[in-house]
């Protein structure tokens, strides 16, 4: 199955999809998006990333802010960084993904990096086993090993994902710790609106007895 242009998603929203269903239906389906001083941080390091030029060593050559797509996966986006790094007289491509935070207990960033090598290998026809994530906050380079279980995971992740876009539903909120660092947590309203829907319930519940 190949996705037509139309259908093409962002590839950012697959990070958002694992980390709250809610804040990707508010930035991807309902076009929210607010700016708080982490995204604006985070914002402010990929331009950085994007702004300087190629460069070129003796083994290494790094282009930054690649255009990228898959038909397969039905996702367009922009590479942060690609280092192509010359091994046995080929190019092997390494996509370099720059997150402003620290690693997150879920997977959401090691799919966003995978899906980038999966639209990468569909494009220069290669095989890339593995990337990195640079997390600002502890200046940090994570290796990351793109095996048969994360490719399998990404697959999976970006199929449920045009489902869910295509199905127009934002989900009600959920409170937890992660909501206080998210832009969207004053449009969200996790607190005040999850809390009207819990009252809705019992009041539903009384309704009924």
């Amino acid at each position: 199955m190949a996705y037509q242009e139309e259908e093409f998603l962002m590839l950012s929203a697959l990070q958002h999809f694992i980390f709250c269903p809610r804040q990707c239906a508010l930035i991807h389906i309902e076009q929210v998006w607010v700016e708080n001083l982490f995204t604006a941080e985070g914002r402010v390091m990929h331009e950085k990333v994007h702004e300087e030029r190629t460069e070129n060593r003796k083994d290494i050559r790094i282009e930054r802010g690649m255009p990228i797509r898959s038909l397969v996966l039905g996702l367009v986006g922009k590479t942060d960084v690609v280092e192509f790094h010359k091994e046995s007289g080929k190019w092997l491509p390494f996509p370099v993904e720059y997150k402003r935070g620290k690693p997150k207990p879920d997977d959401c960033d090691k799919v966003q990096l995978c899906a980038q090598a999966l639209c990468l290998e569909e494009m220069l026809n290669a095989q890339i086993p593995a990337g990195a994530i640079f997390y600002g906050k502890t200046r940090h380079r994570l290796d990351v090993e793109f095996t048969d279980t994360l490719r399998e995971e990404t697959k999976k992740t970006a199929h449920h994902l045009h489902e869910f876009i295509k199905a127009g539903k934002t989900p009600k909120p959920a409170y937890s710790e992660k909501c206080d660092s998210c832009s969207l947590l004053n449009v969200c309203l996790p607190k005040t609106v999850g809390k009207n829907s819990s009252v809705e319930k019992y009041l539903e519940n009384e309704m009924q007895i």
